[in-house]
């Protein structure tokens, strides 16, 4: 069998806010994002809201290549931003804004999904990070795609920075997914008896004018229908470029373990989405304090206990790609938190359901701005 590619491409999507009221830039000026266009030759581009900004990588073969282009990426967004005393955030929501205070960007596929979906649509204010991995062959393809999703609650938990919504404590470390499980066709991905079986799947809904393509399924996971690669679109975004980074790396390091298994004539255990998406519940309420369930073991177990387990897993695969140090980092997320762990700890004490004082979330603000931009 012939060792896929595992080239990576890592997107990014960025809030932009006013520095000084710490507001979302909910009309940013045009010129900021011709200048961010013209200095990142293409690697930018709208989002479906006019105060988000998407980048991504190109095809990179290296983790040291996917770091170089999101830290050049932050770099110059923040520069341009602050000709207009603007900046971005990479974290998936913001502290205190109101979704209804911001339009939406003025591009047919962006009016048409604000058309079809309405104000699920239009509630959308939330960034993600997806990552691209290469796997030229289509039945491999599908066969990594069903058993990775064992391991996507993992994933979410280490990367959650979104606990806040309208200036409260939603409870969650993510409460982004929240927002986009009121999508169609998100969550975790079905399980396909082959390529043919996810094709023929799609082609039922494109035929009978459901979808325009599958670019319209936003599973947690899905084979892209642009590239041939597995997309991993569960993750928030991430306010410091090294959990970014060490995330993306443990992603392609698990598709490389699942293709020895499969090399080997073994494979990853399938369970049902049912049990699976327990385990999504609790990376998503409980970030890396979550207990997560070992179904082999039918035990609950701590999830810094699991990231030990996930370093050894992927041992050979980070040696392999030469990113055994960024691999480790996800144990120094698991130690010291995630961006909603910081947050919630800047927030203070407050009652249940209350409004965060305005110090307070400017104090988020500002800390997410610093952590958008450090060590670039």
């Amino acid at each position: 069998m012939k060792e896929p590619s595992f080239t990576i491409g890592v997107e990014e999507e960025y809030l932009l806010v006013d520095k000084s009221t710490r507001k979302l830039a909910s009309s940013p000026p045009s010129d900021l994002f011709k200048a961010c266009e013209s200095a990142l030759e293409g690697r930018v581009s709208p989002e479906f809201l006019r105060c988000q900004i998407e980048v991504g990588t190109p095809v990179c073969s290296t983790l040291a290549e996917i770091r170089d282009e999101l830290a050049h990426y932050r770099r110059t967004i923040a520069r341009e931003s602050a000709r207009h005393n603007l900046a971005p955030l990479a974290a998936s929501t913001h502290p205190f804004a109101e979704w209804t205070d911001q339009p939406h960007t003025d591009k047919e596929r962006y009016n048409e999904i604000a058309r079809s979906m309405q104000v699920v649509a239009k509630r959308m204010l939330i960034c993600g990070m997806h990552v691209h991995i290469g796997i030229e062959e289509d039945e491999l393809r599908i066969e990594l795609f069903n058993q990775l999703a064992y391991f996507l609650p993992h994933l979410l938990a280490l990367s959650t920075s979104s606990p806040f919504w309208r200036g409260r404590n939603s409870g969650l470390k993510s409460y982004r997914l929240s927002v986009f499980n009121e999508l169609p066709r998100t969550g975790l991905p079905p399980r396909f008896e082959s390529f043919h079986d996810y094709r023929h799947t799609i082609d039922i809904l494109v035929k009978a004018g459901a979808l325009e393509d599958a670019t319209k399924v936003w599973w947690d996971l899905r084979p892209s229908d642009r590239f041939p690669t597995l997309e991993m679109r569960i993750t928030d975004v991430c306010p410091r470029l090294d959990d970014a980074v060490a995330i993306a790396a443990l992603f392609r390091c698990l598709c490389r373990m699942l293709y020895r298994l499969r090399r080997s004539n073994q494979g990853w255990r399938q369970y049902s989405r049912f049990l699976l998406a327990e385990n999504r519940w609790q990376a998503q309420r409980h970030g890396t304090t979550a207990r997560l369930i070992d179904f082999g073991r039918n035990e609950t177990a701590p999830f810094q206990d699991l990231v030990e387990e996930l370093i050894e897993l992927v041992l050979p695969d980070a040696e392999h790609f030469g990113c055994v140090d960024d691999v480790a980092h996800i144990r120094t997320i698991a130690a010291k938190g995630t961006s909603a762990e910081k947050q919630l700890a800047l927030a203070g004490e407050m009652p249940e359901d209350s409004h965060l004082p305005d110090d307070r979330l400017a104090a988020i603000v500002d800390h997410l701005i610093e952590e958008t931009q450090a060590g670039l």
